[in-house]
């Protein structure tokens, strides 16, 4: 491909260079192969259900044993929150009026927001105009991130989707009187953001009885990737520049990779819940880490033993089977089995599958010979194998623990636990022009997949997701 000037400056100044554009051409050319599923897992095949002995006795050793270890919960919540309010753009833009458009205004007075809301709004106003006032002029919620949209009513206050995660950050992701928090937002709301914290810290710090950490992170426009017309070349913006693309979550494995924690809970921004109903979430998320230390324990202590032929290869071998979930091929030396045991480490937990969006619970054959877990989407899924998505009894609602420290203390390297080969490619428009867009492996998909995996059922109770603004009307977001 022949660039010009403008092109090459536009290619440093994204901080790539000339030959990483030509890998993102190439893969456009021949495209992603599908992840190669086996099967689905379950309950007794990849997926544990812990029994309420073992959820206790997890959550006593992570409770005993968290002072020791450095916390931080990681928040994606850079994305705005166009989704969300996709059906609202479409009455006010197009004049599309679809059910839940009756159902926003018939329910209006519920929402956590109509306190702010009603300031803006006039006797006798159209619902063009009510509907303009929560997306444009008003709240302008159309072009705020999803974290800063006001999900939950308390009496006479009320929380943004970012306060439920100060919240959350204290009564399970602290220790050592600190909560470390880190949000991944895009630079045009990080003063936002700020604006927020420092106003509502010190009321949370007071309530809980510790201190917060905030940090942020933006996704670093190295991770954008060229867009291309239908016919693979790049596109063409009406000024002649050729455009990148923000190449999905999975560029955040870089955000993560900068994380320095011995424990490191993951949690989409949207996916908060009520006072009244949190229970579950904060029992769930204490056993989920205490597992994940609890092997991770059992797989330094076998490195350390294996090191001085303390342990034999069998007992290797059998563990990584039962435990971490990993199915060996016919050979294998004591190099093979360190290599695995040497990797990070995630619990992922797995609720029921209700008809909800999301990836599933897959095992997979991998490069290495071995067989694992791996949390797949409909779209990574050879069309021959899509029957195997409606085998999934469970889907995956974005709840990991991750331990990414090895065994001496030191960090591992994410970037080379990437599996290269799981990447989108995707159909998008810009200026009213069709063109392809090229996704990174999903942060919780192929950007973990060489890291040691192990499912967890969790109740539905642990997942309430806002996917669109009408989700707020849900029991679980209504106090």
């Amino acid at each position: 491909m022949i660039f010009t000037e403008d092109d090459k400056n536009s290619i440093i100044e994204h901080g790539l260079t000339a030959e990483q554009i030509e890998e993102q051409l190439d893969n456009f050319r021949k495209g992603f192969s599908p992840l190669p599923i086996i099967k689905a897992a379950s309950i007794g095949d990849g997926i544990i259900a812990l029994s309420g002995k073992e959820i206790e006795k997890y959550i006593q050793y992570y409770d005993r044993n968290k002072g020791k270890k450095k916390i931080v919960k990681f928040v994606p919540a850079s994305g705005a929150a166009t989704r969300m309010f996709k059906e609202l753009f479409e009455f006010v833009n197009e004049g599309k009026r679809g059910n839940g458009i009756d159902v926003l205004l018939k329910n209006l007075k519920s929402f956590a927001f109509y306190g702010e809301l009603k300031q803006y709004l006039h006797p006798g106003d159209s619902d063009t105009n009510i509907i303009c006032s929560i997306i444009k002029d008003g709240l302008e919620y159309g072009q705020l991130p999803k974290g800063l949209i006001t999900f939950h009513k308390y009496g006479r206050s009320s929380r943004k989707a970012v306060e439920e995660h100060l919240v959350e950050g204290a009564m399970y992701a602290s220790s050592n009187g600190i909560s470390r928090i880190h949000f991944t937002v895009s630079p045009e709301h990080i003063k936002l953001f700020e604006e927020l914290f420092e106003k509502k810290r010190k009321k949370y710090e007071k309530q809980f009885g510790i201190k917060y950490d905030i940090s942020y992170s933006v996704q670093h426009p190295s991770t954008d990737m060229i867009a291309v017309d239908e016919a693979n070349n790049p596109f063409r913006q009406k000024n002649g520049n050729i455009l990148f693309r923000p190449a999905g979550h999975g560029a955040l494995i870089r955000n993560l990779d900068a994380i320095d924690a011995d424990i490191i809970f993951i949690k989409t921004v949207d996916n908060v819940t009520t006072d009244s109903l949190r229970d579950d979430t904060i029992r769930y998320k204490k056993a989920l880490a205490g597992m994940m230390m609890k092997i991770q324990d059992k797989c330094f202590k076998m490195i350390k033993s294996a090191r001085k032929n303390l342990c034999s290869i069998e007992e290797i071998a059998t563990f990584i089977e039962t435990e971490l979930m990993i199915k060996l091929p016919k050979t294998y030396d004591m190099e093979y089995l360190m290599n695995i045991l040497d990797r990070p480490i995630r619990i992922c937990g797995m609720v029921k599958n209700e008809g909800e969006p999301g990836g599933g619970p897959f095992w997979a054959k991998n490069q290495d010979g071995t067989s694992s877990l791996q949390i797949a989407e409909s779209s990574q899924i050879a069309k021959d194998k899509i029957s195997l998505m409606k085998e999934a009894t469970h889907f995956n609602p974005v709840d990991i623990i991750c331990g990414t420290k090895r065994f001496d203390g030191s960090k591992y390297d994410l970037n080379k636990y990437i599996d290269q080969s799981t990447g989108f490619i995707s159909s998008k428009t810009s200026d009213g022009k069709a063109l392809k867009a090229q996704e990174r492996p999903g942060l919780w998909n192929g950007a973990m997949s060489r890291w040691n995996t192990i499912f967890v059922d969790v109740p539905i109770t642990t997942f309430s997701p806002v996917k669109v603004v009408q989700d707020l009307l849900r029991k679980e977001h209504l106090q």
